[in-house]
């Protein structure tokens, strides 16, 4: 496989978003690039959410976007785009959603983090780039980028060297899970073999989990569920 890098490395604070005709949103979407950050259990010293429902949290503390979409979106949209549209905070290549799988565990500069569930594309990206469908469309091909956890503390420079440490044995990839989590909303079996990859986050196994039941009520023809 080719060399993982780190193509943009980005942080900010929640600040206003002027959008449509005269509208704002407070958001964290709009990150500066940086060279170096120390990175805690809870994110990026200096990095930050708006919408904590959302956003952030143990499970959500590092928000990764595969460089190599934004050509594909440069080009359906006819429009370039800024550095870390998306949000991430890392931008990176060669760490597509088929390639990356939900436990993964990587070392990136002196901090390690694992990878815990796709990223949930809002509203707020389609704002900013006043682009009304790529929300729909990051959801559609799956390429909504990914978040992670992380288990080792530790400073990160832009030019950090990104190293996988272990590979999660279910090799259940954040594309399968996207497809599983936004389309495959019958599919019990599917959701089942998601919801067992122990490294998932919390808030994605409580979804399925409420989802599987619904079903599994209706199956029984009982109204309580």
């Amino acid at each position: 496989m080719s060399k993982r890098e780190i193509v943009t490395f980005a942080i900010g604070k929640p600040k206003t978003l002027p959008y449509g005709n005269g509208k704002e949103i407070v958001t964290g979407i709009c990150k500066d690039k940086v060279e170096e950050a120390f990175l805690s259990k809870g994110g990026f010293n200096g990095d930050g959410v708006a919408d904590l429902h959302f956003h952030g949290g143990p499970d959500r503390a590092v928000c990764v976007y595969p460089f190599e979409h934004y050509a594909q979106w440069e080009t359906e949209f006819h429009q370039p785009l800024p550095d870390a549209t998306f949000g991430e905070n890392l931008t990176v290549s060669n760490m597509l959603e088929t390639d990356v799988f939900i436990g993964d565990i990587y070392r990136i500069g002196d901090a390690v983090i694992q990878v815990t569930q796709g990223r949930v594309p809002c509203s707020t990206i389609s704002k900013r780039t006043g682009l009304p469908n790529i929300m729909k469309r990051m959801i559609e091909t799956g390429y909504t980028g990914y978040l992670c956890r992380v288990l080792e503390e530790g400073t990160v420079r832009r030019d950090a060297t990104i190293s996988l440490i272990e590979q999660h044995p279910a090799k259940i990839s954040i594309l399968f899970g996207n497809e599983v989590y936004f389309h495959q909303l019958q599919n019990i079996e599917a959701m089942k073999r998601l919801a067992e990859v122990e490294a998932l986050a919390d808030e994605w196994r409580k979804s399925l989990h409420k989802r599987m039941a619904r079903l599994e009520g209706m199956k029984d023809g009982s109204t309580d569920v």
